[in-house]
């Protein structure tokens, strides 16, 4: 079965980070404005000036302003034909150059593809971030399930296996998701305290996470926590179609629970 997964390319619930007294010097402020702009191209590929001093509230003059900035340093481009503006290449360097030098991911990087080769299933390994989970590397497979190319790395922690894995043993990301809500997904998504609450007692209690049409309608997905000091600091998940993962969940936890314990290891080491 091949699974397309067509949907919105960022999670809607990205954190704002907190910004500090100085802020609102000229300056600073500045600075969080060009970012700001930055983050609007989460949602869209392309966008023109006048889309961006509608997202952020501010005058036509001041958002080409900022956009003329960015281009200067190659954080984003315009379109020459169009005049549309997109993220530029220099976002694309510092991106892998962040992801190249996660030390994390770099140690789980050989478990996560002997993973991939014994499952044949999609891998994924994700760490938490406020409220979500940020999906750091994803090894897809090769029987039709796949994500596209312009698919976010970003999901709301309460509907995914993955965030729910980490939640568990992470009070820091089960707080957070507390504090940020449930807001439905698909029909099947977690959107109550209540629930959250009784789905993470279910995951303490057999140890492993799984996630069944609640991101995405007829896909699943298993997880089980990375533990550091007693704390989960990312999780490990296979995904593929409900009707290929459902019936393999038994086999599929033990795998799945070496290879987290390996990667535990390796990072200690």
């Amino acid at each position: 079965m091949s699974i397309v997964l067509q949907d919105q390319a960022w999670c809607a619930t990205t954190p704002k980070r907190a910004q500090g007294d100085d802020h609102h010097s000229s300056g600073l402020k500045s600075v969080g404005s060009a970012l700001d702009v930055l983050e609007c191209f989460a949602l869209d590929g392309e966008l023109g000036v006048s889309d961006i001093a509608r997202r952020l509230g501010v005058a036509k003059s001041t958002a080409h302003r900022l956009l003329q900035t960015l281009a200067s340093r190659g954080f984003v481009e315009q379109d020459v034909h169009s005049g549309q503006y997109r993220l530029g290449i220099h976002i694309y360097e510092l991106g892998a150059l962040a992801l190249a030098r996660n030390e994390l991911r770099h140690v789980a990087l050989p478990t996560l593809n002997q993973l991939a080769v014994s499952t044949g299933l999609t891998v994924n390994f994700s760490v938490p971030d406020g409220p979500d989970v940020v999906f750091v590397e994803r090894i897809e497979n090769t029987d039709g399930v796949r994500f596209l190319g312009h698919f976010g790395r970003r999901l709301p922690s309460h509907t995914t296996s993955s965030g729910k894995a980490i939640a568990a043993w992470n009070p820091e990301a089960d707080l957070a998701r507390r504090r940020a809500g449930f807001p439905p997904r698909v029909n099947k998504t977690v959107r109550t305290e209540a629930d959250w609450v009784r789905c993470l007692e279910s995951v303490r209690k057999v140890g492993y996470a799984v996630s069944h049409g609640e991101s995405f309608d007829g896909a699943s997905s298993v997880a089980v926590p990375v533990i550091s000091r007693r704390v989960a600091i990312a999780s490990v998940s296979v995904f593929g179609p409900t009707e290929v993962i459902a019936p393999q969940v038994d086999r599929l936890v033990p795998v799945l629970v070496a290879a987290s314990r390996r990667i535990a290891r390796a990072h200690v080491g």
